[in-house]
Order: structure tokens, then C-alpha cells, then sequence
């Protein structure tokens, strides 16, 4: 895709993000909450023109930027603090909001078997990406696709404003809330922003526990990819899929946290890599605001929307109560 196409869009991303820079800071609210606010208003009140599509759906890239840079603020040591209990419950969230999810969607509501695959991975890995990742190894039918990808998107929108309320009324500390936000809520931007939202400790602890979870994503699209085979008649999907869905920006976050760990970065460097990755942060949740759509959250109907809240519910209470046991 050629920079021309790109430029308009990227600019409006710039735009977006020092007015709600300059905005937020006068407001004296969160300047990345606020960002997400701005592309949804932008989004839903006004319309994103067609030109300026392409270079507006460059968020997600920015966002994984933006990861990798951050690797740079958190040492080896700090990620491993908590080690196995974080872990530990990290695969217990997984494997709750996964076969709760399924559960729901075949025996008590009647879903069909693919359109409750699609929901079960958006809740239990990464949100929409885990839809599309799963969706092109079970292959569903669109309109399911379309449809998933908006419940999970409904319930970002929503945990976006809730979290920070219950962080604060709870009065949790920023390593409870962090992990918290990493274990049970859906899509990654989301985790980021209402992590740092609460505090910059939340918002680190936030990021490495989501994103430990989104490793997960392979293992996920290779096992529903092998039983969707088996029930179809087809061979069993080899490992490429798995290397294929993992996020490899992962990656790069591990490799600057050992480079920060073993001190070869100043504080200078770590400040500019900081204001860095706090700037490509705003550009993402601008763009990110903006697939928020009030028409498409609309049209999922009540029933996958319930069948995702009761799975959320008990990951979110059973994550909570153990973490505040924990810590």
C-alpha cells in the first residue's frame, strides 16, 4: 500500500492525538482514554471518509510499536515477580472464558458450533484478532465473523469505561489492577489504556500479562483448526499454523525488556523510548476509537452478547478475588 494512500489518514491520527493530548491535559483526564473517545465521536458523529480509511486502520500497528518500545521500561525481573501464580492464573482465565463460552453457545443457547468458536476465542485470547486468526482455520460463515467480531466489540467499549470506576472504588493497587485488566478483559489496546489510566505500574503489569496471554493464540487456532479437520474429514493442520498467528511484536517487547534489564540503555534513552511509545500509543487508540461503531454493536442481537457477559462475569470475579487473596 503507497504512502499517498496512507498520508491522509496518518495525519488525521496526528491530529487526533495532540488535540487529545492538549484536550485531556486541560480536562485533567486520562489523555489516552480521552484518545479513544475522540475516534469514536469522530467515527460515529461525523463519518470517516473513504480516503481516509487506510492509513486511519494503521492503529494496530501502531499499537504494536508502541508494545515493543515498552519492553524498555519493564526488566526481566519485574515480569517475573509473581511468576507462577500469575500463570497459573492466566491459564485458569483462558480456559474458563473458553469452554464457558462454548458451553453457553452450544448447549444452552443453541448457537451454531462455529459463530460460539469465534466468540470463545475473541473472550479467552484477544479479542478480535483471535476471531480473524480462528476464523481462517475453522472457516465460518461471514456473517458470523461480522458478528462476533461486534460482541467482543461492545464489551471493549464497555470495560473501557467500567474498569477505571472499579479500580477506584475498589481501591486496588496498580499491580492487582494491571494484572486484573490483563487477565479478563478482551482486546489489547483496551488493556493498555485503562491500564495506564490507573497508573503506569498498572499499565506495565497490564501489558505483560495480556500480552503472555495473546501467545496463546497459536495454540488456540491450531486446536480449533485440527478438530474443525477431524469433523470435516480433513488431515491434521500442521505447526506453520501456529508460528503463523503468533504475535510475533511479543517478540520484540521481550528482546528491549533483556536489553533494559542488562543496563545498556540510559535514563535518557529510556525517557525518549517512554515519550516514544506514550505518542504512538495516542495515534493507536485514535484509530482504535474509530472501529468502535455504534451501528455494528447494534446489530449483534441479545443472545451472543449474554453468552460472552456470563463467561466475563466469572472470569472477571474468580481473577479478581484470587489476585486480591494473592497480593
Amino acid at each position: 500500500m503507497g504512502i499517498r494512500r496512507l498520508l491522509p489518514g496518518l495525519l488525521v491520527l496526528c491530529l487526533g492525538a495532540l488535540v487529545a493530548q492538549t484536550l485531556a491535559t486541560a480536562l485533567g483526564v486520562n489523555h489516552l482514554l480521552f484518545a479513544i473517545v475522540l475516534g469514536f465521536l469522530a467515527a460515529n458523529l461525523v463519518g470517516i471518509p473513504t480516503r481516509l480509511a487506510p492509513g486511519i486502520t494503521t492503529h494496530g500497528l501502531w499499537l504494536a510499536a508502541g508494545i515493543v518500545l515498552m519492553g524498555a521500561s519493564v526488566t526481566v525481573d519485574t515480569a517475573f515477580e509473581v511468576g507462577v501464580p500469575v500463570f497459573v492464573l492466566l491459564i485458569a482465565a483462558v480456559g474458563i472464558s473458553l469452554v464457558g463460552v462454548e458451553l453457553l453457545a452450544r448447549l444452552v443457547f443453541g448457537l451454531p458450533e462455529r459463530f460460539g468458536s469465534l466468540l470463545a476465542a475473541g473472550a479467552s485470547i484477544c479479542g478480535v484478532s483471535a476471531i480473524v486468526g480462528v476464523a481462517g482455520a475453522i472457516r465460518p460463515r461471514e456473517e458470523q465473523i461480522a458478528y462476533a467480531a461486534a460482541t467482543i466489540l461492545l464489551f471493549d467499549a464497555i470495560t473501557i469505561v467500567v474498569y477505571p470506576i472499579v479500580g477506584d472504588l475498589l481501591g486496588l493497587s496498580g499491580r492487582v489492577f494491571g494484572i486484573w485488566a490483563g487477565l479478563s478483559m478482551f482486546s489489547t489496546g483496551p488493556v493498555v489504556a485503562v491500564g495506564f489510566a490507573h497508573s503506569e505500574l498498572a499499565g506495565q503489569w497490564a501489558t505483560v500479562t495480556k500480552l503472555s496471554r495473546n501467545a496463546l493464540i497459536g495454540a488456540v487456532v491450531l486446536l480449533y483448526a485440527s478438530y474443525y479437520a477431524r469433523q470435516d474429514g480433513g488431515g491434521r493442520p500442521s505447526l506453520r499454523t501456529l508460528w503463523d498467528e503468533f504475535p510475533t511484536f511479543v517478540l520484540g517487547f521481550l528482546v528491549l525488556a533483556l536489553v533494559s534489564s542488562a543496563g545498556l540503555l540510559s535514563s535518557a534513552q529510556q525517557h525518549s523510548i517512554e515519550s516514544a511509545y506514550n505518542w504512538l500509543f495516542m495515534l493507536a487508540f485514535v484509530g482504535l476509537g474509530t472501529e468502535i461503531r455504534l451501528a455494528d454493536l447494534r446489530a449483534t442481537g441479545v443472545t451472543p452478547a449474554i453468552v460472552v457477559l456470563v463467561a466475563f462475569l466469572a472470569t472477571s470475579v474468580i481473577t479478581l478475588t484470587a489476585l486480591l487473596a494473592l497480593f
